[in-house]
Parts: C-alpha cells; sequence; structure tokens
C-alpha cells in the first residue's frame, strides 16, 4: 500500500468524511452516514491513474488514497476472480463499486466453524457500510472486468498496514 496525500477531486470527499467522523458518532451511524455521502459522490469518483487501475496478476490491490487519525480513503482494484481471505475489520467501514461486481459472502463464527449468513453482488454504484462486531466476510470480483472500490475505514490504515483485524481459517459448515 501506498500513502498519498488527498489526490485531486478527492478534497470534498475527505472533507465531508472529516465532518462526519468530527461528529463522534458510534461506528455503525459512522459507517451509514458515509456511505450516504459515498452515495452522493460516487459517480465523479476516477481516483487512480491508469496504470493503478489495471492491478495485479498477484492479487487484488489497495491504493491508500488519503489516511489520517480517524480514517483512510483506499482504492480497491480486482482483476476477474481475485477475492480477499476470510477476514473482519479493525474499524467500520463504507465501500462504493465503480467497476467490476463484488460477490461478498458473510459469516457468523461459531467458535470451531463458520456458518454462511449471506450473499451479495455489490455493482457498480452500489455503497454500503458495517461495523463489527459481525463483519466476517469474503470478497470476490465476479464478473469479468477489472474491478475498482472506493473504501472509507475508520481508521488510519498507512499506520496498521491493513484494515483486516483477523483472517479466519475455519471451515464453514
Amino acid at each position: 500500500m501506498e500513502l498519498a496525500t488527498v489526490r485531486p477531486g478527492l478534497d470534498d470527499l475527505v472533507a465531508g468524511i472529516a465532518a462526519i467522523t468530527g461528529r463522534g458518532l458510534g461506528g455503525r451511524a459512522a459507517a451509514h452516514a458515509v456511505a450516504g455521502l459515498l452515495r452522493e459522490r460516487l459517480h465523479t469518483l476516477d481516483p487512480l491513474t491508469p496504470q493503478e487501475r489495471a492491478g495485479s496478476p498477484e492479487g487484488y490491490v489497495s491504493h491508500i488514497l488519503h489516511a489520517q487519525e480517524d480514517f483512510s480513503v483506499v482504492a480497491v482494484v480486482w482483476r476477474p476472480g481475485q477475492e480477499t481471505a476470510v477476514h473482519d475489520h479493525l474499524a467500520w467501514c463504507a465501500f462504493g463499486v465503480i467497476s467490476g461486481i463484488e460477490h461478498e459472502t458473510l459469516y457468523r463464527d461459531m467458535g470451531d466453524h463458520l456458518v454462511e449468513i449471506g450473499r451479495a453482488d455489490n455493482r457498480p454504484g452500489d455503497v454500503s457500510g458495517f461495523a463489527p462486531p459481525g463483519d466476517i466476510h469474503r470478497v470476490r470480483n465476479i464478473s469479468a472486468e477489472v474491478g475498482l472500490s472506493v473504501h472509507v475505514y475508520g481508521t488510519d490504515v498507512s499506520r496498521s498496514g491493513s484494515s483486516v483485524r483477523r483472517v479466519y481459517d475455519l471451515p464453514v459448515r
């Protein structure tokens, strides 16, 4: 991941997120408020260079677009078929899909195994938000095109190195 100052075209989004996080909302409320802001502005976001948008054959790539103590804006690039491990998060998250189809499978931790509790196909223009606990999932680009999504995390991922708290290697029943 690379740290960047506010990229051109992101000033208003970053200012809007800062105003929301400055209100001291709880995780779920912050995620939903930021998701609302993303919903309004997603159609104008094109935060990456053509080279960054190409992704990597090695796996999905995250580009930190802005990071500060209470939130980070990250662009995720997924080539067709690329996916995350099953994981949860350090903090709340709001995301919006710009291209591709992000298939998300949700899980509940039962201690010695995971249980699938839901699925969603997030398409271009779709925006959502969530917060721990109950945020265990795997995401995969199921489209034939390179996927791009913008994620806002309620933590400074430039310090933590990732938004992931845990990776789960439990059987799914």
